[in-house]
């Protein structure tokens, strides 16, 4: 190998040579600049050793020896890589010279050979030599052909013009035979031994057939492509391959399965599953379009549409192989070379070389077609049934189902989808096709209950897990660590009734009525009148806002408006592909269903622990100290506020039905019927008051366990003192009687004036019963306890002392020896105490009548065994007396025992004609009014001297109708406050107390 100088090289990355020839240059130092004259270098050392010590001077030594190396070592490399690139660009030129020499001896020896003169020559040889030469030309000219053709090919490819680039090869491979250049030809070839670089061209030209093929299939794959780029590449296929109309209709529906199954197995990423659907669906119908368009033939004499092409691939097939009226041959070959010196030269084989099929291509039967392509569509299906159920696994929410069943339904509602879809679905299949309804539909239906009941589990776990932490809390006793405000609250009612907090009231109370307020609105002071502890309340929004992320989760599958006009929807529904919202009633049934079915879980929960609850309270004289109870009243709290706290449980169960407006419009309408047409109950009203039922009687049951305890409890105390028979605690029972005189008529007419001792007040143990059971129920928020218990409480109660007083008859009728005699006084104290208690506890109200009965029978047995130890003279005497007192007593106790008094004397309906119509403000008004009456509000002085001037102004003028009625409101409920507010109103200087909110509060 020869090597040029050095010198003389001038490339890039190269080194130039020193002035005096040596390789590598001589590089002088840094330093030398500064010669030892100079004082620059001595000025700058003197400075280092006057700066720094002896050891800072040794480091900046071996740092700059440091550097020197490096400096060093880096040229080194520099040099080292150089060289290696002059090597090369030397071995380059080598190689180039050698080239040239050889090339031009090959021309040297192509002039030697070549003919003299043609004056040389004589007449005869002309025509031979001629022919000779027209025939080497022809040969060059296919050669020049054959050497360009490769490049053309790979343009065309480059440009995804793969029937252009199959008619190029199709081409080269006539020029190849046409120079015996076929490697199957036995023949010897004299142009291969001529021209020896032939041989590497019919090498690269072999691969261009799999390239074509390779790239026509994957183009079959591609969905994004247009109807005419899919026909050509078919044609590409079946030229190269010799094959039919069919197996390109089998090629094309296997590529496009095989992109169906690569689209199934790409990664999945959140939102790219939306895209993947997506592009499933263009794929299947734009299979369907462009299979029409390729493979489709028109009938005879059918008119054809040109908004809906057909028959393409055979139109493409004749253009190709078909005679061309404007001449054969290809016609971008002609307009490129046609210009070139050597294109004259080439023989008409190959100018006018049409590329043939072996077999004529027939269009393909209806039949063949319709049963090819439902196959097709059957494989395709089971895929991405298989493939999506995988895909739609990864979608954990509703909204994001919603999201892609919107939009599947706007890319097959779109013109370029939906347009001639009907058309084509009749024309392959003989059938209407909906890919939605037939594979979609199920799926995302089958996902959504997998979601809904995951969803609603997991409220339920979590809901079962905060019970229980919940009823851990309240049964901690109060020895083993403080219990907090909210614990307190749940022991004693009382605390929580009689405390204050910032949230007690609105802020916007006072100027936002109350129909304007958003009924998730709850105030502190509403939750206090309705006993509802902040332990309950907790529980109540941690569910509803479970709830109401499941609700707001759902309802992106339901229709957003119901109130859409029908006209309008009918109008989309006929221009969508399908009913994105045909399933709304069955997701609404869904999630009712697994709604109900997540509360009766909680319910099963809470229903386990009152089960265990009564079971540990049952028979125990000491349940009232038990923390126990106190869960159990958390519990019925828990179960008689959930519908309401939870205002999303209710629209869960009723659906759409139960938003505001809906009930607000039911209301009018019911109200319209009037009483006398009976309501049809809707099915999920009928279902909401079933679980609103189920609720309230979990509730009552829970109470029916802490009024058992209680009455278990005080009345074992009021018996055991009942009935115990030693002087000492009789007196220490006994109350103070009062005298009475009396005037008794004598025989002869004349008066007598008497004095009689009669008891007016119960035995301190009857006092301390009431006393107490007063205590309990308000210590629980007496005041919100439902009526039943209430009721069941004060029958439950008379029946166990009831139980007590014929324990006492018994053992006084037995008479056993040392027992204290039943005397007159203890049996007038005994029968008083009797009757007090048979009024303070009897319910008056309907259910109450058929145990009444009972419970009289019982009074009556124990009443004549006292009345038959008194007297039967002072018994008539004693009688009226008695009665009046007792009245008295009973109207005297009816605020100290107020809730014990007859729940029903408490309760009396409000009247409905009052003249101000507007709902509460602050508390929710109660349907009934108890002992109270109503209490004036005062106003300032300055108002009542406006008020009166104003008063005396307006004498002369026609009274209102209102002040003609006012004589019959005076009595009514709020008349008080009505009158002050119509007097002190005053326009110059408005006031927030005005009518409408003071007879809010009245109500």
């Amino acid at each position: 190998m020869a090597a040029a100088p050095v010198g003389h090289v001038a490339g890039k990355g190269t080194l130039p040579a020193s002035r005096d020839g040596r390789w590598p240059p001589r590089v002088a130092p840094k330093m030398a600049a500064a010669g030892p004259g100079l004082p620059r270098g001595t000025e700058a050392a003197a400075a280092l050793f006057e700066a720094h010590t002896a050891a800072e001077l040794r480091e900046v030594e071996r740092r700059l020896r440091a550097g020197i190396e490096q400096k060093r070592e880096e040229l080194r490399q520099m040099v080292g890589e150089r060289y290696r690139d002059l090597i090369e660009a030397a071995d380059t030129i080598a190689e180039m010279r050698l080239s040239a020499e050889r090339l031009l001896g090959a021309v040297r020896g192509l002039q030697r050979g070549a003919p003299g003169p043609r004056g040389a020559r004589g007449s005869q040889g002309a025509q031979p030599m001629l022919h000779s030469q027209e025939k080497f030309y022809s040969t060059a000219a296919q050669i020049k052909l054959l050497l360009e053709i490769p490049e053309t090919i790979w343009s065309a490819m480059e440009a995804s013009q793969y029937l252009r680039a199959t008619q190029l090869y199709l081409l080269c491979c006539h020029l190849h035979s046409l120079l015996q250049l076929d490697s199957s030809s036995s023949r010897y070839s004299p142009i291969l031994a001529r021209f020896p670089i032939l041989v590497r061209q019919v090498a690269a030209a072999s691969h261009f057939r799999s390239t074509i093929l390779h790239e026509s299939k994957s183009l079959l794959k591609c969905q994004a492509v247009s109807d005419q780029a899919v026909a050509e590449a078919l044609c590409s296929i079946m030229l190269l391959e010799d094959s039919s109309p069919r197996q390109a209709l089998t090629d094309f529906l296997l590529a496009r399965k095989s992109a169906v199954q690569q689209l199934l197995n790409q990664p999945h990423h959140g939102a790219g599953i939306k895209a993947q659907v997506c592009s499933l669906m263009e794929l299947v119908t734009t299979t369907l379009y462009q299979a029409h368009a390729l493979f489709y033939t028109l009938p005879e004499g059918a008119p054809s549409d040109p908004s809906l092409p057909c028959s393409l691939l055979f139109s493409m097939l004749e253009t190709t192989t078909g005679p061309d009226p404007a001449g054969k041959g290809i016609k971008i070959l002609k307009e490129e070379m046609k210009l070139s010196s050597w294109f004259k030269y080439l023989p008409l084989s190959v100018v006018e070389f049409q590329p043939t099929l072996r077999t004529l291509a027939h269009p393909i039967s209806q039949d063949y077609l319709r049963d090819t392509l439902q196959k097709w569509i059957n494989m395709c299906n089971e895929d991405i049934r298989s493939g999506l159920i995988t895909l739609l696994g990864y979608v954990k929410s509703l909204k994001g189902l919603a999201g892609i069943r919107d939009a599947v339904w706007e890319l097959l509602t779109g013109e370029s989808m939906s347009q001639n879809w009907d058309t084509v679905c009749h024309r392959l299949l003989d059938k209407p096709i909906s890919f939605w309804e037939d594979l979609l539909r199920q799926l995302f239906l089958d996902r959504l209950q997998t979601l809904t009941k995951e969803g609603f589990d997991f409220i339920s776990s979590s809901s079962k897990q905060l019970l229980s932490v919940a009823l851990q809390e309240l049964e901690v006793k109060s020895s083993t660590s403080a219990p907090s405000k909210h614990i307190q609250f749940e022991h004693n009612m009382a605390l929580f009734l009689w405390s204050e907090s910032p949230s007690d009231m609105p802020s916007d109370a006072a100027w936002v009525n109350v129909a304007n307020r958003s009924q998730f609105a709850k105030s502190g002071l509403s939750m206090k009148a309705q006993a509802l502890t902040p332990c309950v309340q907790s529980f109540c929004s941690a569910l509803d806002t479970k709830l109401k992320a499941k609700l707001d989760d759902l309802l992106s599958y339901l229709p957003p408006d119901s109130s859409t006009p029908k006209e309008i929807l009918g109008v989309q529904s006929r221009n969508s592909a399908f009913d994105r919202y045909a399933d709304a009633g069955t997701v609404e049934e869904l999630l009712r269903d697994n709604c109900i079915t997540c509360i009766q879980y909680v319910l099963g929960c809470v229903r386990e622990e009152l089960q265990s609850a009564e079971d540990k309270l049952k028979g125990r004289t000491d349940a009232l100290n038990d923390a126990k109870l106190n869960a159990v009243l958390f519990m019925a709290r828990l179960c008689q506020s959930l519908g309401e706290l939870c205002p999303h449980l209710k629209q869960c169960i009723l659906g759409k039905s139960g938003s505001t407006e809906n009930v607000m419009r039911e209301t009018r309408s019911s109200k319209k019927l009037g009483k006398g047409k009976a309501q049809e109950v809707n099915p999920t009203q009928a279902q909401w008051q079933e679980v609103k039922e189920q609720l309230l009687q979990q509730s009552l049951f829970a109470y029916q366990i802490w009024s058992s305890a209680v009455i278990k409890v005080l009345v074992h105390s009021f018996t055991k003192t009942l009935l115990l028979d030693a002087a000492g605690s009789i007196l220490a029972a006994a109350t103070n009687w009062d005298e009475i005189e009396i005037q008794e008529e004598t025989e002869t007419g004349s008066s007598v004036t008497s004095k009689i001792r009669l008891p007016v007040q119960p035995s301190w143990y009857v006092q301390c019963l009431l006393f107490s059971l007063c205590q309990e129920v308000n210590r629980v928020g007496g005041h919100a306890l439902p009526k039943r218990t209430l009721q069941l409480l004060l029958k439950t109660c008379l029946a166990e002392v009831l139980a007590g007083y014929e324990t006492l008859v018994e053992e006084k009728q037995e008479k056993k020896e040392g027992t204290f005699p039943m005397t007159q006084n203890r049996a007038l104290q005994l029968l008083y105490d009797l009757r007090y208690l048979n009024i303070v506890l009897t319910a008056k109200s309907e259910e109450a009548k058929t145990s009444r009965s009972k419970q009289d029978s019982r009074i009556e047995k124990v009443t004549d065994f006292l009345e038959a130890n008194i007297d039967p003279f002072d018994l008539d005497v004693f009688t009226p007396h008695l009665n009046s007192s007792l009245n008295r007593l009973v109207q005297r106790t009816s605020v100290l025992f107020g809730l014990l008094t007859g729940a029903e004397n408490q309760y009396t309906n409000r009247s409905n004609n009052l003249s101000s119509q507007e709902p509460y403000n602050i508390l929710p008004l109660a349907s009934s009014q108890i002992r109270f009456g109503l209490l004036p509000l005062s106003m300032s002085s300055s108002r009542r001297t406006k008020s009166a001037v104003k008063n005396t102004e307006n004498q002369t003028q026609v009274p209102p109708p209102s002040v003609i009625r006012a004589e019959e409101e005076t009595f009514r409920p709020g008349s008080l406050f009505r009158q002050l507010a119509t007097e002190e109103e005053d326009t110059a200087a408005p006031s927030l107390f005005k009518l409408g909110w003071l007879s809010s509060m009245t109500k």
